[in-house]
């Protein structure tokens, strides 16, 4: 294995690794805080902040209903800012993976894939948790990217 492949790998494993640390944080809007508070947007953003460095870019205010008020894909056009772009038939362990709640409707929840069949995520109403990628989540998956050096 190469040093790039190597420093990929290494990466991906601490990206997981902090991922699942925020499991258990209760959710809360617009919150990024480990332990205290997270929505999905806050976890990824907490998990970029651990490990990638600071955010590259301030947090827009936004509601609940952002996406369905806006109709524009904010979350994926942000990501591909700073991240890589990743075909969802080549997702890896260590991805970001944004879903749509339905069909025409923009993407406006986040993931971090922690294996080929789980994923860690924030959900309203609910602590951060790992759960399986079933297929009703592999069925609104509409975006992926990885993070710098992954």
């Amino acid at each position: 294995m190469s040093e790039v492949e190597m420093g990929e790998v290494e990466m991906r494993a601490r990206l997981i690794t902090e991922a699942r640390d925020w499991i258990g944080t209760s959710y809360l809007h617009r919150a990024s805080l480990k332990g205290q508070g997270a929505d999905c947007l806050g976890l990824i953003r907490g998990v970029w902040r651990a490990v990638v460095g600071p955010e590259p870019q301030g947090l827009p205010a936004y509601a609940p209903d952002w996406a369905e008020a806006t109709k524009a894909e904010q979350m994926a056009e942000a990501a591909g800012r700073h991240m890589r772009a990743v075909a969802l038939e080549a997702i890896a362990p260590g991805d970001v993976l944004l879903f749509r709640w339905r069909a025409g409707f923009p993407a406006k929840h986040a993931a971090l894939l922690v294996s080929g069949e789980r994923m860690v995520h924030a959900h309203d109403g609910a602590a951060v948790a790992e759960v399986f990628l079933a297929p009703w989540w592999r069925r609104r998956l509409a975006f992926a990217f990885a993070f710098p050096g992954a």
